[in-house]
């Protein structure tokens, strides 16, 4: 965000900020018009912004979610071709993020909008592209409707093909990882949580069917209910004689229980 203050096209709104307390809704938009310089008339636009209830209440008395959405109208209002959003959901209830959302779904018509949150379903229900970020950069998330994705695991399960993709399951998304991307599974209460970088996400298939369709890309059953990827192996822990874990080189301090029994097995792939 501040490396983005020095362009002009660029509008930037950072989580938390404040709008005049003081002002009325009405007062507030009719400040917004004259500032701008746009034509619109305020009784309109308290129709489309759904706030023809609060018109009358000072910003100051609104609730904490209603006074942060109607912060957040000030990206209407922006003359810049792209919008910068620091976490804009984070304090809104359902109700004014269904308003802000379609607000938002408009302005994407003209303008680019660039939202960056730490959290997966905001992303999900806002953006057409998602990428990751983390140590190594960024990374493109493969999300698709559940339904429309349905089709083509099945015709790769027909096929018989070697897996290219894991799928998890988020609400109503389908999210396809890169197995490098995925750091251990695990089954826990009867479900399969794939982990990737310090986050979990369900999993359709059985441990012992991710196993076989994993282990040309480097995945290693290390317990009875986990399998991890030996790519982000870091340290074999020795408790005691007969108890032994992974850690695992994720940044999260990730570590992963080895069965006994898998000792020898995962000295021998890894030529120790």
């Amino acid at each position: 965000m501040n490396q983005l203050t020095r362009y002009f096209q660029y509008y930037l709104f950072r989580a938390g900020q404040n709008e005049y307390a003081r002002l009325t809704v009405e007062e507030l938009i009719a400040f917004l018009i004259r500032v701008t310089e746009r034509k619109d008339r305020v009784a309109l636009l308290m129709d489309y912004f759904a706030l023809k209830e609060e018109r009358k209440v000072k910003i100051k008395d609104l609730s904490s979610s209603k006074r942060m959405y109607v912060t957040l109208l000030r990206v209407f209002f922006a003359h810049q071709p792209t919008i910068v959003l620091e976490e804009p959901y984070f304090y809104l209830e359902e109700e004014d993020r269904r308003h802000f959302k379609r607000i938002l779904d408009d302005l994407t018509k003209e303008k680019q909008v660039l939202i960056l949150t730490s959290n997966l379903e905001d992303a999900m229900i806002s953006c057409d592209a998602i990428y990751r970020l983390n140590e190594l950069g960024f990374h493109p998330l493969d999300i698709r409707d559940s339904e429309d994705d349905k089709q083509e695991a099945q015709e790769q399960d027909r096929g018989n093909i070697t897996l290219q993709k894991i799928y998890t399951k988020k609400n109503d998304k389908v999210i396809l990882f890169d197995p490098p991307e995925v750091d251990y599974i695990e089954s826990m209460d009867g479900s399969i949580l794939v982990h990737v970088a310090g986050e979990n996400y369900v999993c359709a298939l059985t441990l012992t069917e991710l196993e076989q369709r994993l282990l040309n890309f480097g995945f290693f059953r290390c317990h009875r209910s986990y399998i991890v990827n030996l790519q982000k192996v870091r340290e074999i822990i020795t408790w005691t004689k007969n108890s032994y874990s992974l850690r695992l080189n994720t940044g999260q301090d990730a570590v992963v229980p080895l069965s006994r029994s898998k000792l020898q097995e995962l000295k021998a792939l890894l030529n120790i």
